[in-house]
């Protein structure tokens, strides 16, 4: 028998409620123990109570949820209570003495994909919505969670299953005329697989910015305004905005959501010669940051001709840029640049039309945020081997039908380990440790 755990399931501190969670056998034993109220207690109803702390007692709500239906397939019971980190701390406190074991990090959602509840892609998923930070992050955890990819890898595992049926048959019956005829259909339903696996692969390299955003380095000579500019691009005073050179000496981070992906921001320090130490490092530093970037932004001073430092900066880059032409208020003198764009950053003029060149720039395709999208980096490595020994399949095509069905056989537990049908308990363990405690 599963022991009973409990946790805080919301962040602990000041606020509104609190929620605490109950899940195993004894749950609604153990919250009896201490919980009153009027009336019958029953399964998904809400019910006012209060909840006896000892030295005092702590009006609040109580949910039981009867098993199977959970959220992990056990007896769940969930407390609503008034917000503050004591009151919170004491009602779990009492639970534990009355019983229930404190949880570990995301136990209750182990329970529910031992339970049958969600699959592991679908856990995964739910890490990755708690931790999203852009509308495209919390879409494509969204997708997964309602379980598009575990619909998906179990299609293409079913594919494999009747293919090593047939060949089962095949090797039951063998004549060669007939072996011939299912090994070229073999081939045949291998390259659908094939292709499949490699549209998910051609998607997730499009997509790879929405996990982890376009990473965008303001590179220019000292005094061209990347302060200013980035400032304006993120809408708040971030960075010192002075009309000293060298004032930038660190890398300035700041990030906006915009449309669904993250832009982040990195005003590096004024790239020139320099002999002061502390400005050197800044320096580097912005050199360093540039050779990580997705892209450039590249800032001239359009009320200036183009000096060397300008020259100097631009021969540097090797990413994708955008020429951005700052102080378009001011008579301009610069020649035309490369791809360029014209902005005012000190009266934000042309700063929303240089955040769509940003993601145009970088976003070739459209993104279908409605579609299969896989950012989780565990889940798009399976798939990569997957690929990677269907396309090995291909290269001993004249194998023994029992070799091929080996293989074919690795390629359906490697795509298991995405759902979690043939993974291990360590792995298994090590994912859910990722969730906090009280999911």
């Amino acid at each position: 028998m599963n022991k009973t755990i409990v946790a805080v399931s919301t962040p602990l501190g000041k606020g509104a409620i609190s929620i605490v969670r109950m899940s195993g056998e004894k749950a609604l034993e153990v919250a009896l123990k201490f919980f009153n109220c009027k009336g019958q207690v029953e399964p998904r109803k809400m019910i006012l109570g209060e909840f006896d702390l000892g030295d005092a007692k702590e009006k609040c709500l109580m949910v039981y949820f009867k098993a199977p239906f959970s959220y992990t397939g056990e007896d769940v019971v969930e407390f609503q209570l008034h917000g503050g980190i004591t009151v919170t701390r004491m009602l779990q406190e009492r639970l534990i003495e009355g019983g229930a074991t404190l949880a570990e990090a995301g136990e209750f959602s182990k329970r529910a994909f031992e339970n049958g509840k969600i699959s592991l892609d679908e856990a995964e998923a739910i890490i990755d919505e708690i931790n999203s930070e852009s509308e495209g992050e919390l879409r494509s955890a969204l997708s997964s969670a309602s379980g598009k990819l575990h619909e998906k890898i179990r299609n293409l595992q079913n594919q494999l299953t009747n293919l090593l049926a047939e060949i089962e048959v095949s090797m039951d019956y063998p004549e060669e005329d007939e072996n011939e005829i299912v090994r070229d259909s073999i081939f045949e339903k291998l390259q659908q697989t094939q292709r499949e696996l490699e549209e998910i692969l051609n998607n997730a390299k499009q997509a790879r910015f929405i996990k982890n955003g376009i990473k965008i380095a303001l590179v220019g000579k000292a005094n061209v305004g990347k302060s200013s500019l980035l400032n304006a691009l993120i809408g708040e005073n971030k960075a010192i905005v002075t009309s000293t050179e060298g004032t930038t000496r660190d890398v300035v981070e700041g990030s906006i959501d915009y449309n669904g992906i993250r832009l982040n921001f990195y005003d590096t320090a004024g790239i020139r010669e320099s002999d002061n130490d502390i400005e050197k490092i800044g320096i580097e530093k912005s050199k360093k940051t540039l050779e990580e970037s997705d892209l450039v932004l590249i800032i001239y001073d359009g009320s200036e001709n183009l000096n060397k430092n300008d020259e100097n900066i631009k021969k540097i880059i090797k990413k994708p840029f955008i020429s951005v032409i700052n102080k378009q208020d001011k008579l301009r003198k610069l020649k035309p640049q490369e791809n360029e764009i014209t902005v005012s950053a000190l009266q934000k003029q042309n700063i929303q039309q240089l955040k769509q060149k940003i993601f145009e720039t970088i976003i070739k395709d459209k993104i279908d945020f409605n579609g299969l999208i896989v950012t989780n980096e565990r889940q798009l490595q399976h798939i990569k081997t997957a690929k990677k020994q269907v396309d090995e399949i291909f290269k001993v095509k004249n194998e023994s039908l029992e070799i091929l069905s080996m293989l074919i056989k690795k390629v359906w537990n490697e795509l298991g380990k995405i759902t979690g049908e043939t993974e291990n308990e360590d792995i298994i363990s090590v994912i859910f440790s990722k969730f906090c405690v009280g999911k």
